[in-house]
């Protein structure tokens, strides 16, 4: 175990530790740092989303029960989250949709894909890719229709639907998967040119990603009502691939599939939790000391998921 943590997970948090100590000494500002994860998260991982949905092959890599045992255990840690900071803690239905969202979005991306490709090699990211592609729409999907829904009552139907399809395709990751389907489906061959250039990008994607996120990460302290927040932590890095892993060996998900999503799964709360609490301006604190405490702690216990799917 103690391999797989130097060997796996150490060096992904050692280039989020490089950008936190940079930033925190004054080397970087945040202002610096806000144009980083501009460049990762609004266009080198959508180039990155983009080319492996492009790529992917959908009559091997699209595995349903993989996308049932996900997105199950996703839906589940949010509506647990909503009805736990609604019930248990006495949030606001607003705060407490914020919460359910960071008990939903795992950060797969500047995570899980980083993680996985160390553990278990490039190819064992179809899987990833696979629950990436719907990854941003269904959590985005989920959130902004219920946020909006509390927002919008008596605004009817058809206004409400506006809003939430607005709010979706303003991201830039589901732009990007968008496309990539398109040209998918469509049997459209990318040049070599602009696959070369594509090559480029992706290959800065993640190390500006997890750079920046240590960067984002100084902005944030761990203050407000703990016992929700470890609540957050609970759901998201323990009960959501805890589901994964057993509906998934229930349903007989492939062996290497199955550890992409149990893996993917167990990632901290990403940055977009207190993107969304931003967007809608509420539970601030509580979202950013969760993505905060939740990314520190997934040191262990990414180390635990390991040792039990390896």
């Amino acid at each position: 175990m103690l391999n797989t943590l130097i060997d796996v997970i150490l060096p992904v948090f050692l280039v989020v530790g490089a950008g936190y100590a940079t930033t925190a000494a004054g080397i970087f500002q945040q202002v610096h740092i806000d144009g980083l994860m501009k460049f990762a998260q609004n266009f080198a991982i959508p180039c990155l989303l983009f080319s492996a949905i492009a790529h992917l092959d959908l009559s091997t890599g699209f595995s349903v029960p993989l996308l049932i045992s996900f997105y199950t255990g996703a839906l589940t840690c949010f509506l647990v989250g909503i009805f736990g900071a609604r019930y248990l803690f006495g949030r606001p239905w607003t705060d407490a949709t914020v919460i359910g969202f960071c008990c939903l979005f795992s950060n797969a991306a500047l995570l899980g894909l980083p993680i996985t490709e160390r553990a278990f090699g490039t190819e064992a990211l179809t899987g990833n890719y696979t629950i990436i592609a719907f990854h941003s729409p269904f959590s985005y999907g989920i959130g902004i229709t219920v946020m909006e829904i509390l927002r919008n009552r008596g605004t009817g139907f058809i206004q409400t639907t506006r809003h939430v399809l607005r709010a979706m395709f303003k991201n830039s990751l589901i732009l990007g998967i968008t496309l990539g389907f398109i040209v998918n489906l469509s049997g459209v061959t990318i040049p070599n040119t602009v696959e070369e250039a594509l090559s480029m990008l992706i290959a800065a994607a993640l190390p500006a990603a997890l750079f920046a996120l240590g960067g984002v990460l100084t902005q944030y302290r761990p203050e407000g009502d703990m016992r929700v927040i470890l609540f957050a932590c609970t759901l998201s890095l323990v009960v959501h691939p805890a589901i994964v892993f057993g509906l998934g060996s229930s349903l007989s998900v492939d062996t290497e599939l199955l550890r992409s999503g149990v893996l993917t799964a167990a990632m901290a709360t990403g940055v977009n939790g207190f993107i969304f609490a931003n967007i809608y301006d509420s539970a601030k604190r509580v979202a950013a000391s969760t993505v905060l405490l939740a990314t520190a702690m997934s040191m262990l216990t990414i180390l635990g998921w390991l040792a039990l799917i390896d």
